[in-house]
């Protein structure tokens, strides 16, 4: 039998946190029919309507990108505004340099004056005289001219400051557009897939009390260092799911949040049963846990290596779970968990374990139980059968302190006078529908 499942991701814009999870429901899902109820779309239109939020979607994704190469431009200081308020910054202190020494004339001038001998001729006394004279005249001059180079220099530095916040607004209404084009996308999806699930006589997936949680994963990692942790998968349910596969995903951005970093990042997984370490595929999931027994866990050994050469941000590691049994039934946890981390450039000191997860769970399951055991620093890539009771994963809630990072910090802040939050991960968890295919 043939299980069709989809566990994916979506990176859009967070504006005022490090990580959401957003999570989508069908606009064409089954709901109790009102009084105003139609027919139920057909496949044919669901198809329709999903290459339509496609396009929109794709659309949507190209202006943002136009936007931030706009807004990358704005920020610069090649930027015209800010060309033209570097200059005249330069030119008001240069009239600054010269009322100085203007003033300094008339010190000098009057000095020369003041020294004078009793012997000096009436044409030697006119001449100091003139020149203190001149020299005010010409400090007065000078005065005037650093006054209208630094107003000069106040409005091009406002222009240019108005200038990079207005792209920044513009960017961000960019992202807010891709956003709800990404959650138009899903929702057409999402339609399409349950209809399509439905005409061949499949059944849906279901939350579950499976949890997938970080341990031992230090607040901050560093460039050009290898950082090892651990991935605990606890079956809080009544029965042996057949089989488990989890989620795991590193995401980073630099400190502006405007650039993603992840090509910088590079997980590897193992456990007891597989030992050899292994890349994280670029689904990130990850599959052969074997059967989970009711109330069992097993652990994946992680092992994040970080370039030298990545530049300084922040992170976060995004994890889940799901099943697929031999009947057919399916399932996943209660949501997608994430851990923040903080990102340091090399021959900085790296942070030490501890700190509270951000286990969301806000994904379309609904497990409430506890599942899985307080996980040891480092992992013990052990695929050992441990007890539920433990509490250290809790299927509904949050994430124990066994590992987890309080570092909360926005993935973003663009630079300048303009305000931008950004790059941070959203993620969208899918229970599609197992059809059975022979």
């Amino acid at each position: 039998m043939k299980i069709r499942r989809t566990l994916a991701t979506a990176v859009a814009a967070a504006i005022t946190t490090p990580a959401v999870l957003l999570s989508v429901t069908p606009a064409f899902a089954d709901s109790k029919p009102a009084a105003e109820s139609r027919a139920k779309p057909t496949i044919e239109e669901l198809e329709k309507a999903a290459a339509e939020a496609q396009k929109a979607y794709d659309k949507a994704l190209a202006a943002k990108d136009a936007g931030y190469e706009e807004l990358k431009t704005a920020l610069s200081d090649k930027a015209p505004l800010a060309v033209t308020a570097a200059a005249a910054r330069k030119a008001a202190t240069e009239a600054a340099a010269a009322k100085t020494a203007a003033d300094q004339a008339v010190t000098d001038a009057r000095a020369a004056l003041a020294d004078l001998p009793d012997t000096a001729t009436d044409a030697e006394r006119t001449a100091a005289e003139k020149a203190v004279t001149d020299a005010e005249t010409a400090a007065a001059t000078a005065a005037t001219a650093k006054t209208e180079a630094d107003t000069k220099a106040t409005e091009a530095g406002t222009a240019s400051d108005d200038a990079r916040v207005a792209a920044a607004r513009a960017y961000s209404v960019l992202q807010n557009a891709l956003a709800d084009a990404l959650a138009a996308k899903t929702a057409a999806d999402e339609a399409l897939t349950k209809a399509r699930d439905e005409e061949k006589g499949g059944q849906d997936c279901v939350g579950a009390d499976l949890r997938a949680a970080v341990t031992g994963m230090p607040a901050s990692v560093t460039a050009g260092t290898t950082t090892t942790f651990s991935l605990r998968v606890g079956n809080g349910t009544k029965q042996t799911l057949d089989a488990v596969t989890t989620y795991a995903h590193v995401h980073t951005t630099d400190t502006t949040g405007l650039k993603t970093t992840d090509g910088y990042m590079h997980l590897q997984w193992s456990t007891a049963a597989s030992p050899k370490w292994r890349a994280v595929p670029a689904d990130h999931l990850i599959s052969g846990l074997g059967p989970l027994k009711a109330g069992a866990h097993t652990d994946v050994k992680l092992r994040l290596t970080v370039d030298a050469k990545a530049p300084a941000g922040n992170g976060v590691v995004l994890t889940s779970a799901d099943y697929v049994n031999k009947d057919g039934s399916c399932g996943g946890g209660a949501g997608m968990d994430t851990y923040a981390f903080t990102v340091k450039a090399a021959g900085s000191k790296t942070g030490t374990t501890g700190g509270t997860g951000e286990g969301a769970g806000t994904g379309t399951g609904s497990g409430s139980g506890s599942s899985g055991a307080t996980g040891s620093t480092g992992g013990s890539g052990q695929q050992a059968q441990g007890s539920a009771s433990d509490d250290s994963v809790t299927a509904g809630g949050g994430l124990a302190s066994t590992g987890a990072s309080d570092a909360t910090v926005p993935l973003g802040l663009a630079g300048g006078a303009a305000v931008v939050l950004g790059g941070a991960a959203v993620l969208v968890v899918r229970r599609r529908r197992a059809g059975a295919e022979a």
